[in-house]
Parts: structure tokens; sequence; C-alpha cells
């Protein structure tokens, strides 16, 4: 059996040049066949509810997984946290698109990643891994998203107005009561590269790797027909699932003190669509 107990938890921690930091874990596998990163999505963290469970199912099964907290996920040291809110503000899509290739570039440094690997997003990450992949493509041998938002701008030109006036907009953290502050900068990232090398749409049409797609149709934070119209624009490479009845999150709360049925299917799933797409 490979081990997958906390001695085989590498942690890591990644200055960027602006004094922040990336850190995260390397979910060792022993022996390994292959690898994926992982990437959380908005108001997230590598630590929240199914994450670790995610990535030690994958390393249960050969594949060994990076996850991390993305520099501007406003998440502190302790790795649980929202301690560091300025980092949040001024976070931007751009800036994850820098992260995760900071990551790759670490993880490949270290010799924890030699060939290609397995890219998974939820949410906002998995916009993220979209992007990426799109751009990476000889490098990202498979993908996976759940919940994944089809596009980077969810909000209506009334409120952008309203939100270059005050200087900042505002999302309340559910599961702290936390008032998170959002700055104009990732307004601008939008505006000037919405089109371009920001465009979900036009990036889901490029790939060209197995892509797995996975939306529950009560998911109360993206609608399940952003699933569908990624899958639509794929050209033919993804699969699509839609889990009957499941919620943003699959059932899972944070901490994760018991697993959901319709978690423990897709993570099953997910495992298998990475052992099977040839992660190396």
């Amino acid at each position: 059996m490979i081990d997958v107990s906390e001695k085989a938890v590498d942690t890591f921690e990644i200055p960027c040049a602006d004094g922040l930091f990336i850190r995260g874990d390397i979910y060792v596998a022993r022996p390994a066949t292959g690898s994926v990163i992982v990437c959380h999505g908005f108001k997230g963290f590598a630590h929240w509810g199914f994450f670790p469970y995610l990535a030690r199912s994958l390393a249960a099964a050969g594949l060994t997984a990076i996850t991390f907290d993305f520099s501007g996920s406003g998440i502190g040291p302790d790795r649980e946290s929202f301690t560091q809110p300025d980092a949040f503000a001024g976070n931007t899509f751009s800036r994850e698109q820098e992260d995760i290739e900071t990551v790759v570039d670490y993880v490949r440094r270290m010799k924890i990643v030699n060939g290609k690997y397995g890219l998974f997003g939820h949410s906002r990450g998995g916009a993220m891994a979209i992007l990426y992949a799109a751009s990476h493509g000889s490098e990202v041998a498979s993908l996976v998203t759940w919940g994944a938002i089809g596009r980077t701008n969810w909000w209506t030109p009334g409120d952008a107005i309203v939100w270059r006036q005050r200087g900042y907009s505002e999302v309340t953290n559910s599961r702290t009561g936390q008032i998170m502050r959002i700055d104009t900068d990732l307004l601008d990232d939008v505006e000037l590269h919405g089109n371009t090398k920001l465009n979900i749409a036009a990036a889901a049409a490029k790939i060209k790797m197995p892509w797995l797609i996975v939306h529950g149709t009560q998911d109360e934070t993206v609608p399940s027909s952003e699933a569908e119209r990624l899958h639509e624009l794929s050209s033919g490479v993804s699969t699509l699932h839609l889990v009957d009845g499941a919620d943003h999150g699959f059932g899972a709360k944070h901490p994760l003190t018991e697993i959901p049925p319709e978690l423990e299917s897709v993570v099953g799933e997910t495992v298998q669509f990475f052992l099977s797409s040839a992660v190396s």
C-alpha cells in the first residue's frame, strides 16, 4: 500500500517579489506514477474541506498531489486563517496565472515533476486551470475542473461603475463572517485582458488534452449551465458529468468530518480520470 500518512506530506513556501508567499503541500506518492497540481477557488485555500481528502486520494492511487494557497488568497502562515486582507484585496486573475507558473517551476526544480502533469481546479480555480492549460498545452497531460466559472467578469456595468467610484468592492466570507475587500486591481485586470489572455471561453476552445468537467446540478454558486457551455466549447475533448442534486462543494463542509457520498463519487472519478489519461 502507498504511504499517505502525515509523514508523506511535505510543505513548501515560495517567496514572491512583493513580500507575499505561495505556501503549499506535496502529498508524496511512493512509488509515484505521475503528479497533479491542485488549484483552489475564490475565498478558498488548500486546507479547506475536500482538498486534503482529494490530495490524499490521488497519492493513495500513486499520483503525487501538489496543493497550494494562491499568494493573494488572504490566508496567513497558519494555512487556515484569513489574516492577509490586503493581499486578497489586490489579487488578480493574472497574478494567479503567475502563481501557477511559479509552483510548476518550483516542483520541476525540486524534481517532484519531471514530465507532464495533471491540473485540477475548483470554482475560480477551475477557470485558472483552464486558462493555464490552454496556454501551456505541451506541459499538461490532463485537466479536471469542478464547478468552474465560465467567465472572469461576473459583475454588471453598473457594478463596475460603483466599484470604481468607491475604489473597492466587498464580499462576505460565509465561513468566518468577515467582510473581504476587493480593490480595483481585479477590475483593471479583467478590463485589460478579459478578451485576450483571460478569456475563459476562448481558452476552453483551445484545450487539446483530455478534460473532465464535473458540476453539481444544484450548485448555488455557479450554475451548471456554465459547465454545459464549457463542454460545448471544448471541441469534443471534454467529458461532462453533471452530478444530480450536488451543490458547489459536493456536500463537503469545513472542516471535513465525514465524506458525503457525492464527494466520494467525484473524487473516485477524478482519480481514475487522471490515472487513465497518461499523467506522467
